[in-house]
């Protein structure tokens, strides 16, 4: 299919969005996520790690402070942390990073006052899992330095997310949501062109509900804002006990439908994997475009 073009502003830089597809690194600098937690805490392993996703082809780099890690395969999922805690993990990286690169950074939280921060010390895009649900700032700061908002969907909270999640219809329940959601922002005065969409795989929802997301993916095009997805490592790609880690072959192939469905940008671990998958993927994209 023929994807819709956007122009995405992040601070001096503009991406345009559905030429080819844009990969968004993923540096999580906790001690507790799912696939890598613990490995990036160090703040020079979390610059050289950033630094090494950009030589590989990173367009974005996603930094998070704080795990979402479900409760259930993983344990007992994430622990809540402080505004400071979360800061103190994400800023001096961030900060640091900004002077070396020119790669667009987006920050990973659900809190205002770290976007807020975040913003301030370098950081161009903001990826709210919440899309403002936890907290009704978010929106008020991301209109106030007018940058892009990743807007997820998420059915309950980390800790509760997989326990039993229920849906009537998953993808009008979804994108009733996001109607909602991009109501909210455009009423705190975000424009529109802001405004990216991740369906949320993994969060909240089962097996079955990943593969139906994934199967309508191109149902999401009719909200007319970029699409991001981030399959990378999730449970759906492997059998259930398989290790995080190995979980690349179906990573690999719900990108690759998710590109052919419109997708315009994916957020994963392994970024030279993901770049010699987009490339292959969107020259297809062209021959089909013909």
């Amino acid at each position: 299919m023929q994807r819709p073009l956007y122009q995405l502003t992040c601070h001096d830089t503009c991406l345009t969005l559905g030429q080819t597809t844009r990969i968004m690194g993923i540096l999580n600098t906790t001690p507790d996520s799912f696939s890598d937690g613990g490995k990036y805490l160090d703040p020079v392993l979390a610059l050289d790690r950033a630094a090494k996703m950009i030589e590989e082809g990173a367009d974005i780099i996603d930094i998070g402070g704080e795990s979402t890690r479900p409760k259930g395969l993983y344990g007992e999922g994430a622990v809540d942390i402080s505004i400071e805690e979360e800061c103190q993990r994400t800023v001096p990286v961030i900060k640091k990073l900004a002077t070396k690169v020119s790669t667009p950074i987006s920050i990973d939280t659900t809190k205002s006052e770290v976007a807020r921060r975040a913003i301030e010390s370098g950081a161009s895009i903001v990826n709210d899992i919440s899309a403002f649900r936890f907290d009704p700032q978010m929106a008020t700061i991301v209109a106030k330095y007018r940058v892009p908002v990743v807007l997820m969907h998420m059915k309950g909270t980390p800790k509760t997310m997989q326990t039993n999640p229920t849906y009537n219809n998953v993808i009008n329940e979804i994108l009733s949501f996001f109607k909602t959601q991009m109501h909210t922002a455009l009423q705190a005065g975000i424009a529109k062109e802001n405004l990216i969409i991740d369906p949320g795989f993994g969060f909240g929802k089962s097996y079955k509900h990943n593969i139906q997301i994934l199967a309508q993916l191109g149902d999401f095009h009719a909200l007319q804002c970029p699409i991001l997805v981030g399959p990378s490592r999730k449970q759906f790609t492997g059998p259930k006990k398989l290790d995080p880690t190995d979980r690349l072959p179906g990573t690999i192939a719900a990108l690759t439908h998710s590109i052919l469905s419109g997708a315009h940008l994916v957020r994963v671990h392994d970024v030279w994997q993901a770049r010699q998958t987009t490339h292959l993927v969107d020259q297809l994209l062209a021959c089909a475009d013909l």
